[in-house]
Parts: C-alpha cells; sequence; structure tokens
C-alpha cells in the first residue's frame, strides 16, 4: 500500500500542538505572577518583584523582536509601540498597567494566531494531498519509490482506501473514485480502463493500475498547492492601501505622542499626566488590527473558495472579480456537458435512418450522437455497401444501391450537390446528388447551466455567450438559460475584440472558458476562469479555476469575492473608527491605559474574527 501523508497531517498537527503548548506556557506564568503582584500590592507588600518577573516573562519576546527591527530600521511596528508604552508605563510607576497591557496584548496575539493557524490549517489541507511514496510496477513486482521520483509513462499500484498519487490513466481495474478532496463533488465517479484521473482523490473499492501522464511537480495537488502558497504573492489594492497607510500613519502617531509627552507639561507643569496620556495614545494607535486582518480576510475568501471545489490564485483575483460588471461564457464545456445530442432534423421522415445507418461505424461524436438518436427511435439501421470517411468532410457511402453523401457544406458542393442557402448547417445529407435535408446536433446543457445564469443576473451582471460553434446551437443553449446576448461563430481572435467591446459597454468583464483557444481571451479578461476539466493552458491562463466545472461554481465565486471584499473594509472602517474615537478620548484625557488595549489587541481580535467567518460557514 503506498504510503503518504495522512489526511489530517499528523506531524504538522504535532507540530501545532507543540508551538500552540509554547505559546501558553509564558501566557499563564505571567497571569500567575501578575495576580500575585497584584495581591502583594493589596497587602501592601512589595510587589515590584512580581511585576518585572511577570512582565519580562510576557513581554521578552515583544521586547527582543523590537530591538532587532530596531537595528534593521523597522522602527515603528507593534513592537515597538508597545515596548515604548509599556516601558514608560514603568517610568511613571503604573506597574499593575504596564504587566496588564502586555498580558493582555499577548492574550489577544495568541487569539488571533489560533484563528489565522486554522484558517491556514484549512487552505492548506491540499498539502497533505502529496504523497511521499509510490508503488511502481518494475520487472513484475511493486517496488516503492519516492513519489517525486515517478515519471510520465509509469505504471503504479492504487489500492482501495489510497490517494491517486499523481495525475494518470487507468491501465486496468474498476473502482469508484471519491474526488470530493479535489472537485468538492459529494458522489463518486466510475472509472475503467481509459479513464483519466487527478492525484489526490480517493480509490475506494477496487485495485487500479495507473500509468503515470504527469510528474508529481505538475500534478493537480501541487499545483493547488503552489497557487495557494503564492495567494499572498498578488496584493490585493486594498491590501496595498493598507500598507502605504501604515507607513504614513506609524510615524504621524509617535511625533503627535511626543508633542503630547512634551508640550502641554510646559505649560500645566504635570509631566506624569501628560506622559502617560501619551504612552496611552501609542497603545491606541498601534495599526496591527488593520495590517493583519486584511490580509486575513483575503486569505480566507481562498480558503472558502477551495473548499467550494474554486481555486483563487491570488488576493488580487478575488479583488479584481468582486468588481466584474459582466460575465461572458464559452459555450462548450462551459454551459454544456461537451456531449452531442440531436436537436432537430429538417428534411423526410427516413432522413435519419438513412444518415444513421452511414454513420453507425464512425467514432466521431456527432456521428455517435446520430446513431444514438436513431437507435432511439427503435429505427432499424441498414449495412451500407461501400463506405468512405474523408476527414474534414464526412462520410461517402453506397445504401440500397443509391449514393449517400453526409457532411459538411464542403462535402455536398465537392461532389457538385446544389445546396441551399442555409443561415447555420449541421449534417447535411445528399441521396444520388439531390440534396435531402440536414440533422442539426448540439451539445447538451449541463444541469445547473440555467440556475447559474438566474443567479447571475439576480446578482446584477450582464451575461453572454461568445462561442466558435454555429448561430443555431449558440441561439439554442442561449433561449434555455436566459443569456443577455450571444456572439457566434468567433475565432479566438473574434473572443478578444467582443470581449474588449463588452468591457467598453459594460464594465468589468470575467471570462470563463475550459479550451486551449479560449487561453488568449482568458488572459486578457479583467478577470480569466477556466473550467477544471478543461484545457492546461486555460488553467495556466486562468485567475480563478472551477474544479467541479459545475456552472453553478461561476456564481457562488463571484459572492466569495464580494463577501471578501465586505469584510475587509468593513476591518478598515471599524478599527480605523475606533482607533480614531479612542485617541480623540486619549489625547482629551478620558481614555486609559485599558481602553488603549481594547483599541489594539481588541480591535485586532475582533476584525480577526470577523475575517475568518466565511471559513467558519456551513
Amino acid at each position: 500500500m503506498s504510503q503518504e501523508h495522512c489526511g489530517c497531517g499528523c506531524h504538522n498537527h504535532q507540530h501545532t500542538h507543540q508551538h500552540k503548548e509554547k505559546q501558553l506556557a509564558p501566557l499563564l506564568l505571567g497571569s500567575v505572577l501578575f495576580i500575585l503582584g497584584a495581591v502583594l500590592d493589596r497587602m501592601a507588600l512589595p510587589g515590584l518583584a512580581a511585576y518585572i518577573a511577570a512582565y519580562l516573562v510576557l513581554g521578552w519576546q515583544v521586547l527582543c523582536t523590537a530591538g532587532k527591527n530596531l537595528f534593521k530600521g523597522h522602527i515603528f511596528d507593534e513592537n515597538f509601540l508597545m515596548s515604548l508604552a509599556t516601558v514608560g508605563a514603568f517610568a511613571i510607576q503604573e506597574y499593575p498597567e504596564a504587566v496588564g497591557i502586555m498580558l493582555f496584548y499577548r492574550i489577544g496575539e495568541y487569539f488571533e494566531e489560533q484563528a489565522v493557524a486554522r484558517s491556514r490549517s484549512q487552505i492548506m489541507a491540499a498539502a497533505d494531498l502529496r504523497p511521499e511514496t509510490v508503488q511502481r510496477l518494475q520487472e513484475n513486482r511493486f517496488e516503492t519509490i519516492p513519489a517525486a521520483s515517478a515519471a510520465p509513462g509509469d505504471l503504479l499500484l492504487v489500492r482501495p482506501g489510497d490517494r491517486i498519487p499523481l495525475d494518470g490513466t487507468v491501465v486496468s481495474g474498476e473502482s469508484q473514485i471519491d474526488t470530493s478532496p479535489i472537485t468538492g463533488e459529494p458522489l463518486p465517479v466510475s472509472v475503467t480502463a481509459g479513464s483519466s484521473v487527478l492525484s489526490g482523490c480517493v480509490n475506494t473499492t477496487g485495485q487500479l493500475i495507473l500509468q503515470v501522464e504527469k510528474p508529481l511537480s505538475e500534478s493537480m495537488v501541487t499545483r493547488i498547492l503552489h497557487a495557494v502558497e503564492n495567494a499572498a504573492a498578488g496584493k490585493p489594492k486594498i491590501d496595498r492601501f493598507i500598507t502605504r497607510f501604515s507607513r504614513i500613519y506609524t510615524p504621524a502617531v509617535v511625533t503627535v505622542a511626543v508633542l503630547t509627552a512634551t508640550l502641554p507639561p510646559l505649560i500645566t507643569g504635570d509631566w506624569k499626566y501628560w506622559v502617560y496620556t501619551a504612552l496611552s495614545f501609542l497603545v491606541m494607535s498601534c495599526p496591527c488590527a488593520l495590517v493583519l486582518s486584511v490580509p486575513l480576510a483575503f486569505f480566507s475568501g481562498i480558503g472558502t473558495g477551495s473548499k467550494k471545489g474554486i481555486l483563487f490564485k491570488d488576493g488580487a483575483a478575488i479583488e479584481a472579480l468582486a468588481g466584474i460588471r459582466a460575465v461572458a461564457l464559452d459555450k462548450t464545456g462551459t454551459l454544456t456537458k461537451g456531449d452531442f445530442q440531436v436537436q432537430k432534423v429538417t428534411g423526410p421522415e427516413h432522413l435519419l435512418e438513412v444518415c444513421a445507418s452511414c454513420e453507425q461505424h464512425s467514432t466521431h461524436p456527432i456521428a455517435v450522437s446520430i446513431t444514438a438518436a436513431a437507435r432511439k427511435q427503435g429505427l432499424e439501421l441498414a449495412q451500407p455497401e461501400s463506405l468512405e470517411e474523408l476527414p474534414g468532410c464526412g462520410i461517402r457511402g453506397v445504401l440500397h444501391g443509391r449514393s449517400v453523401l453526409c457532411g459538411n457544406k464542403k462535402l455536398l458542393t465537392q461532389f457538385g450537390v446544389d445546396v441551399p442557402e442555409l443561415e447555420d448547417t449541421g449534417v447535411l445529407v445528399a441521396q444520388d446528388g439531390h440534396y435531402m435535408g440536414q440533422i442539426l446536433v448540439a451539445d447538451t446543457l449541463k444541469p445547473d447551466g440555467t440556475k447559474a445564469v438566474n443567479r447571475l443576473k439576480e446578482l446584477g451582471l450582464f451575461t453572454a455567450i461568445l462561442t466558435g460553434d454555429s448561430h443555431e446551437n449558440a441561439r439554442h443553449i442561449g433561449q434555455q438559460t436566459g443569456i443577455c446576448q450571444i456572439y457566434a461563430r468567433l475565432l479566438p481572435e473574434d473572443k478578444l475584440r467582443v470581449l474588449q467591446a463588452l468591457r467598453k459597454k459594460q464594465g468589468a468583464v470575467l471570462f470563463v472558458g475550459d479550451g486551449i483557444n479560449d487561453a488568449p481571451v482568458l488572459a486578457g479578461a479583467d478577470v480569466g476562469a477556466a473550467m477544471g476539466s478543461g484545457a492546461d493552458a486555460a488553467v495556466e491562463a486562468a485567475d480563478v479555476v472551477y474544479l467541479t466545472s459545475d456552472a453553478e461554481a461561476i456564481p457562488q465565486s463571484i459572492q466569495i469575492a464580494r463577501q471578501t471584499r465586505r469584510i475587509a473594509w468593513q476591518n478598515v472602517v471599524f478599527a480605523l473608527f475606533v482607533k480614531a474615537a479612542v485617541m480623540v478620548l486619549g489625547l482629551l484625557g478620558f481614555a486609559s491605559m485599558w481602553m488603549a488595549v481594547f483599541a489594539d489587541s481588541g480591535v485586532a481580535m475582533l476584525c480577526v474574527l470577523n475575517a475568518v467567518r466565511q471559513l467558519w460557514k456551513k
């Protein structure tokens, strides 16, 4: 049985547990020493030693970090502000407040880290899907090798209960595959010889022999992991705003604090009061609530998406998606299943029977759909006396002694058949040099296609189909779903041109596609989204990937993006409002150090909890 990381990530869990204990120990010891100092004070005994010991236990890490950052030139951070404020409180003999501030700061920091760790562990669960070793078939026996050593073409054993180690194709065996770790789809999928399978999925029933198609570095679980790890690389505008804001804001509040501590006492002579006020002002001005909670809101958005099989490549993609005004959809593979069915037969009653008799031995998807439609109607298919398949054109055959042509307009014209003007052409049929009629074959709509389009409209978005398919097929899908506008018979460069026109008219555009031909327009859209079942080029060019390939994932992703942006701005407004209010109260002399602690650690904790609530939603 292949060895791999278990789903819970035992090693990581153990490491996290040890780190948690390491953080908790100084908090508990510091709390005990703080209470001891307070008790000694109440008993009129000297408690200074207990306060100093509690302060060093609780604040040593903060003081060290502030010192290191000072030497690096990073002066104005929360560690510097906390150190300055608490040392200053000691200087004016406010010992309980100095220790209390550090204690509550560390408690706030502890709960923040636990919230962040929980969200990160939920997001990085994809990391545990990567196997360490695999069982490779070598000279009629299986040998254990590192997963990274498996190369395309290798045959691997996947037993019931194992995760699929790498992307590949089933060579032998039958089984049910649980794809929920990758796609979020709860129903198992049947696989047999020839079926493609993705790494990270779980083999639940039968034993499989898998031929590797991609090395571990290119497999689905690694791509997901890399996308999550790189999520912070594309900083959203709001995040960049916070970074710039902090660089101006922090030196400004330090300057105000220094002026508060020095100018009023020159007039009033009350140095202790104004130094205390300035120190309170420093604590409450710390911008850590903003610096921490805004990126975490976007990180949580990425985690929420990944649980639903929606992969956001970075925070900038989420912010861009939240601001789109129109959605342009490719038809095949996005709104439709990619399996063809006969939609309409125009011509004599025996037209379908004639065409299906000639097409019955072809493996072309359109030919298969025509044959299936004929058999569904119970038609008896005759065997042609002769048959010739002409690539890119269709089929030429002899049926019941009569010459038959089934294919496109080019085929019929080549053999001198006079074809009437047709707005859209399906499979054209001619007999003995005379045009008989046509069979319109089209893709079938995904079960959730109409619901997805309706949801997009409810979100106030303009919708359009951009497809290379015929007008008739596009119109058929457009009528079923209620799409606002249809653009058909588009080449890749035409799609890009139409998308640019849509952007000018409607605003920012999301384009969703799945084919290689969609890669240019995916890259050119304000936000490009690819179906996970689509071509690698499309997936690579996209900002968002729908691993489930469900149409409903499209409105879901927009809702997640809007919710994420809303939470990020809630945190910004709330933190700035509370801080501004408490800072004004502090300068007027109405705010204490305890209120300053709430304005810093308390607000930071509330913002973090607000940021991660998306992850905890059912």
